[in-house]
């Protein structure tokens, strides 16, 4: 993969042990040499609020806070000292509502159970290397959901977004000046 992941600060949520071992295992592999871990997301964001850590790899499902949750600390809790860091939802549940739930709480990543080293290293290298705006309005603050700019994807239709419909297309007709 090419990345130096030993500058990273990660914070580990996760309640079941042996998965929270081989989370660190992995990230030690990567050559993370900052990593705490928390059980819950109560305590995660106390740990998140006194670290302010770079990127938050949390399981879904945990009691007494689970990662939704925890999610929605790191982005609306005036205590937060990073409403942009990186989350990375871990679950073994791929359906689409739970996707959307994720999304809407303001995950930056969806990494699905099972998942290889490769899968997390590809997630953390693309939360550093393609970091996403962030919007904020009245019902959410996280991560742009848009991955791709309609340009690229070729799309015909009308322009839906207002920056959208201010972008000039580009003209199918050379401008430039020929010379003889």
């Amino acid at each position: 993969m090419g990345f130096r992941f030993e500058k990273l600060s990660m914070l580990v949520v996760e309640d079941t042990q042996p998965m929270q071992k081989l989370l660190v295992s992995v990230l030690e592999a990567l050559g993370v040499k900052n990593i705490q871990t928390s059980t819950n997301g109560e305590e995660a964001f106390r740990e998140f609020c006194r670290n302010n850590h770079d990127i938050v790899l949390s399981d879904w499902a945990m009691t007494p806070m689970d990662g939704i949750e925890l999610t929605r600390l790191i982005r609306k809790s005036p205590l937060t000292p990073n409403r942009l860091a990186p989350v990375i939802l871990i679950t073994g549940y791929s359906a689409w509502p739970r996707v959307e739930e994720a999304r809407d709480a303001g995950v930056t990543e969806f990494l699905v159970k099972p998942f290889t080293a490769n899968d997390l290293a590809r997630r953390i290298a693309h939360v550093i290397n393609k970091p996403r705006d962030f919007i904020e309005t009245q019902d959410f603050f996280g991560p742009d959901r848009r991955r791709r700019r309609d340009i690229e994807t070729n799309y015909n239709g009308p322009p839906r977004r207002a920056e959208d419909r201010a972008v000039k297309p580009k003209p199918n007709f050379d401008l430039g000046f020929k010379g003889a």
